[in-house]
């Protein structure tokens, strides 16, 4: 099977009108496919699941529950299944894994890097800290016997800029604001150079880039250590260093720790308590490099002993918004500018300021392309697709909707897209009416939460149109999801599950299970941060 092909759904067998109840359905269902399962994955080429498997189905691999709720789900499981629960669960592929593979690989001893989950920030890296520690107290990790043995192998070296260990150089072009003057955000399009790079990449994949940040806050942070730019570190000054190499973000812990080495009395117990993760005074989520050393001030920590207390500056992953069809040299992304406003402090995202404030048209920067963790078009261009994506979740269907006007895909697509104001943030209009006129897009559902009295989202017109939406499910379309993973994306699976159970006239448990196996069977496809 192709990384772009999905398994056929599964279905059932005792046909609805059988004189059977439905708990009595279910069980003859299960236990037919259960003698004719090893035939089918004979024919399809597919493996049934063993008894072991089906024990450990991952039932907390879902990015809105939280990460207390998650641990306690996996509570008793092996080691890498509970370092797996500490994940974010976007699957994103940042971390250089997916999350499942992210676990195994520290769990066999092949990964010994603790904070790759950009998602997941310092609480993921504090709960797999406290596993690691809690395996090594007990002897030699139970892991490496948990862990598959594939896991436990060196990682084979990828192809040039298909990893973030081995990216290739790109060239930046060009950015334009997709919001009118009056909006409340700032949404770029940005497009990059790809004719030298060799890079090839497929709609549903994601760049990554390596940013730069901001210099006007390294200069703070220099200040703030008082330490001389030019302070030679391995051969680089120090401020090319913080610019290019560290997190300026949220302090890390060994910052803390470093911290407490250098101050006294109370500050010294704040310190301590900071670097355990506690909050004695109520902003630790707050403190950024920054303001940990604004908070402490006065202190003078040795230049080398600060840079090793930082994290590595992570690249960044975003959605493509273009199809390689439309220009293979080209690639393109659509990028919220980061901005809040914290203790009179404006906090800027690295990389959304960097793209959308200070990269210039011409300069080169490191890139990879991220391959799609099943996320992709139907093979057969005849299969409808239903795509939900507000504000820059939009950006991969901008790609696919080029891919399938490119290939002349005659299945219908239907785009569901919401912002604040329609007047301010309605990214992309001109190629969206552009699609319609073509054929390459069959339907748009415009949602806006700030016209007029009443807030209206994404899963609020999902809901309008839902006997519609259960006419495309039912003709076989596939259903995507792209954006925020805490609670749009939450919603937008209620919203169906509630579509399932009103038209298909079942009860909430039924639709549940039904959308499971629409995610199953590859129709449901999500591409959330």
């Amino acid at each position: 099977m192709s990384l772009h092909q999905s398994p056929p759904p599964m279905l059932p067998l005792i046909p609805e009108s059988a004189p059977f109840t439905a708990e009595q359905r279910a069980w003859l269902n299960g236990f037919v496919a259960g003698l004719i399962a090893p035939d089918i994955s004979a024919a399809q080429g597919a493996a049934v699941m063993s008894p072991v498997e089906a024990e450990e189905e991952i039932t907390w691999h879902d990015p809105s529950i939280p990460l207390e709720d998650r641990t306690k789900l996996a509570a008793g499981r092996p080691l890498r299944l509970r370092m797996m629960a500490a994940m974010a669960q976007q699957d994103c592929g940042q971390c250089g894994y997916d999350c499942e593979k992210y676990a195994d690989a520290i769990a066999g001893g092949a990964e010994t890097r603790l904070n790759l989950c950009a998602p997941g920030e310092k609480p993921t890296a504090r709960a797999l800290k406290a596993l690691f520690e809690e395996a090594q107290a007990g002897g030699p990790p139970p892991a490496l016997d948990e862990a598959p043995a594939s896991a436990a192998a060196a990682k084979p070296q990828k192809p040039l800029g298909s990893a973030r260990e081995n990216p290739v150089e790109v060239r930046f072009l060009s950015r334009a604001r997709l919001n009118k003057e009056d909006s409340e955000k700032s949404t770029f399009h940005i497009e990059f150079d790809l004719s030298e790079s060799g890079l090839a990449y497929a709609v549903g994949d994601s760049l990554g880039v390596f940013p730069q940040n901001d210099p006007a806050l390294v200069d703070a942070v220099l200040r703030a250590i008082d330490a001389p730019a030019d302070f030679p570190i391995a051969g680089r000054h120090l401020r090319e260093v913080l610019l290019q190499d560290l997190s300026l973000g949220a302090a890390p812990d060994i910052l803390f720790e470093l911290i407490s080495y250098m101050v006294g009395g109370e500050r010294r117990r704040m310190a301590k308590s900071l670097a355990k993760g506690e909050d004695p005074e109520g902003d630790a989520a707050t403190l950024d490099v920054l303001a940990a050393l604004e908070k402490f001030p006065g202190i003078r920590p040795d230049p080398e002993a600060f840079v090793e207390s930082l994290e590595l500056l992570q690249p960044r992953l975003y959605s493509i918004s273009s199809s390689p069809k439309a220009d293979p040299h080209r690639v393109s992304l659509t990028v919220d500018h980061v901005r809040y406003l914290i203790h009179d402090r404006v906090r800027r995202g690295a990389a959304s300021s960097w793209l959308g404030e200070r990269i210039t048209p011409g300069a080169r920067l490191k890139a990879y392309v991220q391959k799609a963790h099943n996320f992709a078009l139907p093979p057969q261009t005849d299969i409808p697709i239903i795509m939900v994506g507000p504000g820059t979740g939009v950006a991969p269907f901008r790609a696919f909707l080029q891919e399938r006007m490119a290939t002349g895909a005659a299945g219908g697509a239907w785009l569901f897209f919401g912002h604040q104001r329609r007047a301010a943030d309605f990214f992309y209009e001109d190629e969206w009416q552009g699609f319609l006129a073509k054929g390459a897009l069959s339907k748009l559902s415009l949602a806006w939460s700030r016209d007029g009295g009443v807030k209206t989202y994404v899963q609020d017109k999902m809901r309008e149109d839902g006997k519609l939406l259960w006419k495309w499910l039912s003709k076989g379309a596939h259903f995507y999801v792209c954006g925020d993973a805490k609670r749009m994306a939450a919603d937008v699976e209620r919203a169906m599950i509630d579509i399932v159970a009103e038209h298909q006239g079942v009860d909430l448990k039924s639709a549940q299970a039904f959308v499971q196996d629409l995610k199953k069977s590859g129709r449901y496809q999500a591409d959330v941060y």
